[in-house]
């Protein structure tokens, strides 16, 4: 069996939803009417930057990890991160008495790493770039550790998901669209399981820094692209895309948008003025999108993952000047 014939049902983002209840909370879908007046739609924002770790990415890892208990395989655990899958994987593994270790990009932000640390995990630091993050990887699972894959994974993907099962189960009237960060494609994927089951008619946007476009790429191809060489602000969205992720996102994401790393910067400043958001890049790529493409959204209904909060204001420190 290839990685893209193992791939998750919606069953399963349902499993994963009873299991992971009581481990990550049900953020909420706030709307704020100078958002919805400077983008030209009606904005419905699942703000999964409110997660104890300030990412949705302790959705997929809780559930790999209640997945293991279910299973009863023990041990520590292993992966490879730019930051927020470390340290929700370091939160998970230390809620259920194990240890994390985390292999890091030497150019991942600094915050990022003491999040990791803080929350009980391990750093462990590599070269910035993908070869380099899955051989560090491998090194640790021959010494005798788990591995918890940060997104190509069928448990993280359909943990990841559960944030979009209960975006619908939140929204009380269908969304005509639904964008979506996309990195390594864990939560895309995720959400287009989620999207097709429950609300078909939804367009699903994928939204991707222009520096770091292997999703767009690789669905212009037909084929995915197996390596690249990111340059953008968004750290978080730098991975190349899972084997696992793109079978999904190639069969059921309608589109994936591009922002320019200003585009990007524009879309924190403007959350944070019109509505006290402190977004990070790879969250905010979602609204550059629809700041991008007025036309395209403009009078929709539109749902957006809020991805993360984990902000190194000494890289944005307009953001602590603002809140002055």
């Amino acid at each position: 069996m290839t990685p893209a014939d193992d791939l998750p049902r919606f069953d399963d983002l349902q499993t994963a939803h009873a299991r992971i209840r009581d481990r990550v909370e049900r953020t909420p879908v706030e709307q704020y009417r100078a958002l919805d007046l400077a983008l030209g739609c009606q904005l419905f924002l699942k703000c999964e930057h409110q997660q104890p770790m300030g990412a949705f990415k302790l959705r997929g890892a809780s559930n790999a990890v209640a997945r293991l208990e279910e299973e009863e395989r023990s041990g520590d655990l292993a992966t490879h991160s730019s930051g927020n899958h470390g340290a929700a994987l370091a939160m998970a593994a230390t809620a259920a008495g194990r240890q994390a270790k985390v292999v890091m990009p030497a150019n991942a932000v600094a915050l990022k790493m003491d999040a990791v640390r803080r929350y009980g995990g391990e750093v462990i630091i590599c070269e910035p770039n993908q070869s380099a993050r899955e051989a560090g990887l491998a090194q640790l699972v021959a010494q005798g550790l788990i591995a918890v894959p940060p997104y190509d994974d069928a448990d993280i993907i359909a943990g990841q998901g559960t944030a979009a099962l209960e975006l619908y189960q939140q929204t009380t009237e269908p969304l005509d669209d639904l964008v979506v960060p996309v990195g390594g494609g864990g939560l895309l994927a995720g959400c287009a399981l989620a999207s097709r089951a429950l609300s078909p008619h939804t367009r699903l946007v994928g939204a991707e820094p222009a520096g770091a476009a292997d999703t767009a790429s690789s669905l212009a191809a037909g084929v995915r692209v197996k390596s690249w060489q990111p340059d953008t602000v968004a750290d978080g969205l730098r991975a190349v895309i899972g084997v696992r992720n793109f079978a999904l996102i190639q069969a059921h994401v309608d589109e994936v948008l591009l922002a320019d790393d200003q585009a990007i910067i524009d879309a924190m400043r403007l959350a944070y003025e019109q509505a006290q958001l402190r977004l990070e890049p790879s969250a905010a790529v979602a609204l550059a999108v629809i700041r991008g493409a007025p036309e395209r959204f403009k009078g929709r209904r539109v749902g957006v993952m809020l991805t993360g909060s984990n902000i190194d204001t000494e890289l944005f420190p307009w953001l602590d000047a603002m809140g002055d």
